[in-house]
């Protein structure tokens, strides 16, 4: 992911915990915060060491990012999206991540609508 696509800062983060919406599944959780002066989305990722050692959060966030480079076409700008792993998330492959974050993105509206 490029640096403009990123979160890093904590006060970023807790300010899109705090002023942001939730959704969830069983493998993941995602915080949304709407930025009208920003031209794209950015995205922070949260995978807790309850997920496993270094290589299985490593392995899952770079799933994760995977899935947004393929659907950045598609999710709705001006936001800020913050995903949280959750247990289940370390066992799963990539079709399975996939399949699970569109789930969400369908839950929460956050496709653009087709014209």
């Amino acid at each position: 992911m490029k640096k403009k696509y990123r979160i890093k800062k904590n006060k970023d983060f807790q300010s899109v915990f705090k002023r942001g919406k939730s959704i969830a599944n069983r493998q993941f959780v995602i915080y949304i915060l709407e930025k009208p002066e920003q031209s794209q989305f950015r995205i922070g990722l949260s995978v807790s060491k309850k997920i496993g050692n270094a290589v299985t959060r490593n392995r899952v966030k770079r799933l994760i990012r995977q899935v947004f480079l393929e659907e950045k076409e598609r999710i709705l700008g001006r936001r800020e999206y913050i995903i949280i792993a959750r247990k289940p998330a370390a066992d799963m492959n990539y079709y399975e991540v996939k399949s699970s974050l569109q789930h969400l993105f369908r839950k929460g509206s956050l496709y653009r609508s087709k014209k």
